[in-house]
């Protein structure tokens, strides 16, 4: 089975400790973010976990536990875009966060790691000419380290709205424009681009519009198919696999005003402040009247079958 890090903060960033602890106790609790009271409690073993999702825009807090994940399958996501601290607050500088990429690519392999550059807004200071300028330096910093670069436009959801009140859609001639010179400089530094629940308007052009993080993606990491239960995406534009999240809402403190998983910043800070290293949840620890459940896991790996890589 496959276990997901990211959908809903950024555990690497800052609650890898607390990671580590449950990597080494071999369980984790999540809390049913509609239903408080039912918990699902999941095993942390490789013979049953064959992959590990992260999604981050920090993995260097990672680095000191990395032993401990190497007896799983690992898919890293690791997020550079060209905002500054109006926009993204508290993510470190990114030529240090270029490093780190290639730190992390070099420990993973070229196949566990992707790019994101998303979500794109335009603005009088984020342009069309200043998103193609950053988006070209930072893909050749990084040619080499991955094959995959995500992207997606900013989507309106309430949270945005509120936190981002003067963000726009990103018209559909400009999405064109933008999308098919990213493909270009893309393609020039070894990578193909993978829009984000977009639709298929950027095929045409040279994108894999199929879903950004697809099985195929996570058996091409680990170079051996699974054997997945059928599963709808996220969303109904998104293609991708993505189940069993470990994750808790308004615990992100990079503080992005972008981010559809936060609310306000103070509830953010206030409910991070519940955090204990040593519970077996993100966020506080068990209560009365929990109902836990704990997940039929079992290896999706075909022994059968392995992919040449």
């Amino acid at each position: 089975m496959i276990i997901n890090t990211g959908q809903r903060t950024d555990i690497p960033a800052f609650y890898a400790e607390w990671f580590a602890n449950r990597l080494k106790e071999g369980f984790v609790c999540v809390r049913n973010p509609y239903n408080p009271d039912q918990v699902s409690r999941y095993r942390l073993d490789p013979s049953v976990v064959d992959v590990i999702g992260f999604c981050t825009k920090n993995p260097a807090p990672m680095f000191p536990y990395m032993d401990l994940l190497k007896e799983y399958g690992q898919y890293w996501f690791v997020t550079i875009t060209p905002y500054g601290r109006d926009i993204e607050p508290h993510v470190p500088d990114k030529h240090r966060l270029l490093e780190d990429f290639k730190r992390l690519s070099d420990t993973v392999g070229i196949h566990s790691i992707g790019w994101r550059y998303d979500p794109i807004f335009l603005s009088e200071r984020y342009t069309m000419d200043y998103h193609l300028r950053a988006f070209d330096q930072i893909a050749a910093a990084l040619d080499g380290y991955t094959e995959t670069v995500v992207i997606s436009f900013i989507d309106l959801y309430p949270k945005v709205r509120k936190n981002f009140p003067e963000a726009r859609e990103v018209a559909k001639a400009d999405r064109l424009v933008l999308g098919k010179e990213i493909i270009r400089i893309a393609s020039s530094h070894g990578m193909i681009v993978k829009p984000c629940a977009e639709g298929d308007e950027l095929a045409a052009y040279g994108a894999d519009c199929g879903g950004c993080m697809r099985i195929s993606d996570y058996e091409k990491a680990i170079g051996m198919r699974l054997n997945a239960p059928k599963r709808k995406g996220a969303r109904a534009e998104c293609a991708c696999y993505l189940s069993c999240d470990i994750g808790a809402y308004n615990t992100c403190r990079h503080l992005c005003r972008y981010c559809y998983a936060n609310a306000e910043p103070a509830a953010v800070l206030a409910r991070s402040r519940l955090h204990d290293p040593t519970s077996p949840f993100l966020i506080g620890n068990f209560k009365e009247g929990d109902q836990i459940h704990d997940v039929p896991q079992k290896s999706w790996i075909d022994p059968q079958l392995s992919l040449p890589l």
